[in-house]
């Protein structure tokens, strides 16, 4: 069977160069006063498509446990930035979940596998390009690489196993990456003959007619930043349907609620909902994908119950993903929730 049969019957079964500190403007509002969400400038939160597994999963994911996945491979570097956060716990961060990663080579050949028809080159005792890691405080988990190359029938892709510390299963997906001849993909492809990428783009299968992505990438396309000098970056949110909310987050979420910022994307501004229960001290932090803090947009500023809105403008931030850390301090505790915030 070749991929592309067998990819059609298992179909049925997500360094950002930042300006360096800037004049940053923030604004508190009260919410009469400013104008109605629309619900396409909210982020909805929502598990992300599940995708098949593919003909080349990884054997034993728990004997790879490692951040620096290349081996003996060659090509562009590349580094992964993934985000997992938990539909049933107020889309926050999922701490302490499995994350297993794996991709093809520059030349579109997968570890583990080969000697096939599937696959010619034998690659069965070669366990490249595919690790695992646990999610920090952030939900985060990173991955150093190369850029993935592609083959017959398939867009460039990752894929991704998601799993509960005790081993359950949680989520099975993919990542997509952009197209067009500005993107990170093009470029490679066509420019990155020296890194041994000699396929160029002709005959690559496109996202609109791949047999995953063919349905579309809304909650699976990531965002990809970077050169071929000095190697890409892509980061990208996966939400699953995790742990209830415990006891405990729960009564933190009577005391206090924030909001996704809106618009996300935004190009000239935007807003940071909280609603507070009493009077407490706010801070909203901004940092970039590799945890440099960038500025504060409010510090250890007292702010009364109720509906509060801080407004964020732009300023110098270029285009790509940054994380707000917001931190909440009153009689109850000290908490905090980051929020993915994109600027276009």
């Amino acid at each position: 069977m070749d991929r592309k049969k067998f990819l059609k019957n298992s179909f049925g079964l997500a360094g950002i160069a930042v300006a360096a500190p800037v004049l940053l403007r923030s604004e508190i509002f009260h919410e009469e006063m400013l104008p109605e969400k629309s619900s396409q400038n909210v982020l909805t939160c929502s598990v992300t498509n599940s995708e098949t597994a593919g003909p080349f999963p990884t054997h034993t994911p728990s004997s790879l446990v490692q951040t620096n996945i290349v081996g003996d491979r060659t090509g562009v570097a590349f580094t992964m930035n993934i985000y997992i956060k938990n539909t049933n716990g107020n889309c926050a961060a999922y701490q302490g979940v499995l994350v297993d990663v794996w991709h093809c080579d520059k030349d579109g050949n997968y570890s583990e596998y080969g000697g096939t028809a599937m696959q010619a080159a034998n690659y069965t005792n070669n366990h490249f390009l595919r690790g695992r890691q646990t999610t920090d405080a952030n939900g985060l988990v990173s991955f150093t690489s190369i850029f993935p190359g592609w083959y017959q029938s398939r867009a460039t892709h990752i894929h991704v196993h998601i799993y509960k510390a005790d081993g359950t299963s949680l989520l099975v997906t993919q990542i997509a990456f952009p197209e067009g001849t500005g993107s990170a993909v093009y470029n490679v492809n066509v420019n990155g003959t020296s890194y041994g990428y000699t396929k160029g783009m002709t005959g690559y299968t496109y996202n609109a007619s791949d047999n995953v992505f063919s349905d579309g990438t809304s909650n699976e396309m990531s965002t990809v930043t970077g050169s071929l000098s000095a190697g890409y970056i892509l980061t990208h949110t996966i939400y699953v349907a995790g742990a209830v909310l415990g006891t405990q987050e729960a009564a933190n979420t009577k005391n206090f609620n924030v909001g996704q910022n809106y618009p996300n994307p935004f190009r000239e501004e935007t807003i940071f909902p909280i609603t507070l229960n009493e009077r407490s001290t706010v801070s909203i932090e901004l940092f970039d994908v590799s945890g440099k803090k960038l500025f504060s947009v409010i510090d250890k500023q007292k702010l009364a119950s109720g509906n509060q809105q801080i407004k964020m403008t732009k300023n110098q931030l270029k285009s790509g993903m940054y994380v707000a850390k917001i931190t909440i301090d009153n009689t109850k505790g000290t908490f905090t929730e980051n929020l993915k915030v994109l600027v276009n």
